[in-house]
């Protein structure tokens, strides 16, 4: 889980970084940067799902 979780946040990235370069080109600015804040949300709520599972383990170690 470690390296493809990595890989997926790189890929949200780099397709967010072209879709809104190309909507800025074309004069869509506004639609340029909410597609660049979708994908900072969905990297968001990845990152806030594996925190969970890391709080359920450490809790689950330490029985309480």
């Amino acid at each position: 889980m470690g390296v493809e979780i990595i890989f997926k946040i790189a890929a949200i990235g780099i397709l967010t970084a072209i879709i809104g370069q190309i909507l800025k080109q074309t004069g869509k600015d506004e639609i340029g940067t909410l597609a660049t804040l979708a994908g900072l949300i969905l990297v968001l709520v990845m990152i806030l799902n594996m925190l969970g599972d890391l709080f359920t383990t450490v809790k689950t170690i330490f029985n309480f």
